[in-house]
């Protein structure tokens, strides 16, 4: 009699591996274009000749504070509903690591070689920082390429990842941070903003909501 090691259990799509933080981005982005409302409704049913309008800014501040906390929990969420993932993505992220910082080294060796002891009053990123730098480019390379041109984008994420420095969710899941922060970055301000200038606040909290719906699209994608 012989036995067989199981098989190992299909790895969630990515839209449902990442399912409760594109629906907590979700309900963001419907609690900015709400806090929005709440500054331009009274605006607008106010009568032309009235001066001053009273408006709402509570859930300008609500939404910049929350946010953060929101997506935190979503993610942590996420991770228990799938633990064989987080191991796997662990495990990809420290060899892709590794393989970055080796390949950093190797660059390094040649270039000194090739220059001599002199390298300069600025000493170059270690390859530990390299190889996080690297990571991160990659990640805001593909976010930009893929707000103009999906298909594009996709072949660029390829590109990256074909050395096997980096793969693909790894980058797309980069991607989606650099989306998150900078969504986070304008509500952060909003919240600032609304007790000085309302109307602002209310732009801010829009102004978020591009970079959040390209973090569902990217946190979402599968580009197998």
């Amino acid at each position: 009699m012989t036995t067989s090691n199981p098989p190992s259990p299909l790895l969630p799509a990515r839209r449902r591996r990442h399912a409760r933080l594109i629906a907590a981005l979700t309900t963001l982005i419907g609690a900015c274009a709400e806090a929005a409302g709440e500054v331009y409704g009274p605006i607008a049913a106010a009568p032309p000749d009235q001066e001053g309008v009273e408006v709402q800014t509570l859930s300008c501040n609500r939404v910049g504070m929350s946010a953060p906390l929101l997506l935190d929990l979503a993610r942590s969420e996420d991770a228990t509903r799938w633990p064989d993932a987080v191991v796997r993505e662990v495990a990809a992220s420290r060899r892709t690591y590794a393989a970055r910082v080796a390949l950093a080294d190797a660059h390094d060796a040649a270039h000194r070689t090739a220059s001599g002891p002199g390298r300069g009053p600025v000493p170059p990123p270690s390859a530990e920082s390299g190889a996080w730098m690297e990571l991160v480019s990659a990640g805001d390379e593909v976010a930009a390429c893929w707000r103009d041109d999906p298909q594009q984008a996709a072949a660029l994420v390829r590109e990256l990842t074909a050395g096997g420095e980096l793969v693909v969710d790894e980058v797309l899941d980069t991607a989606v941070d650099a989306m998150v922060v900078c969504g986070l970055l304008g509500l952060a301000e909003a919240r600032t903003m609304a007790t000085v200038d309302p109307s602002a606040a209310a732009e801010l909290c829009l102004t978020a909501t591009p970079y959040l719906t390209l973090a569902v699209t990217l946190a979402s994608a599968d580009l197998d």
